[in-house]
């Protein structure tokens, strides 16, 4: 059996989930800049520079065991048009949180969020026998909330004045939560939204 957070490749019938590494960078460069992607993410990426700093952290995560992160590719051109990972990991809890989510704007409010949390939520408790996976978003980003909220995640709550974003203003951060006792009534709808 593998562990944990060895690198995987996540695969759905409109996209993959790559492990992410620096060979990832030319292609994610090419769809991360637009502003509105970053808007509510604490860290600012704004050049080449940032977005190198941003892999080179979530693959230096991975190999300290705390993050298991993707690049979001589609199948149909072989496109890289975000990034994803399992972050915050404590598999001793079986807790995954479901983090740095990020789609180029022309795939938004497509099937590519669905089945990228579809593989990831397939994998974190079918695979690494997850009790909880986490997912978290600034409280004014509504676009987030929703698509959360879509897929079944239960509201758990605030925590305010969480994290100081790039302009030096306070973020909540609104916290959701699927169980393992969920996962097959959750599974179930977003397969059907799938087909």
């Amino acid at each position: 059996m593998a562990k944990p957070l060895d690198p995987v490749t996540l695969r759905g019938k409109f996209t993959r989930l790559e492990p992410l590494s620096r060979a990832h960078l030319d292609a994610l460069a090419e769809v991360a800049f637009e502003p509105e992607i970053f808007r509510w993410f604490p860290i600012r990426i704004d050049a080449r520079a940032d977005l190198e700093r941003w892999v080179d952290d979530a693959v230096a995560a991975q190999a300290a065991g705390t993050a298991l992160p993707f690049a979001t590719v589609l199948h149909d051109g072989h496109r890289v048009i975000g990034s994803t990972r399992f972050m915050n990991v404590s598999v001793g809890d079986g807790r995954y949180e479901i983090g740095s989510t990020w789609i180029a704007p022309s795939h938004q409010r497509s099937a590519v969020n669905t089945e990228t949390k579809y593989l990831m939520l397939q994998h974190a408790f079918e695979t690494l026998g997850a009790r909880r996976v986490e997912l978290k978003t600034h409280e004014l980003n509504d676009k987030s909330r929703r698509a959360i909220e879509r897929l079944g995640a239960q509201y758990e709550g605030m925590h305010r004045n969480h994290m100081v974003m790039p302009d030096g203003s306070m973020r909540n951060t609104v916290w959701y939560s699927i169980i393992d006792s969920e996962w097959p009534a959750v599974k179930a709808r977003l397969a059907g939204w799938l087909k």
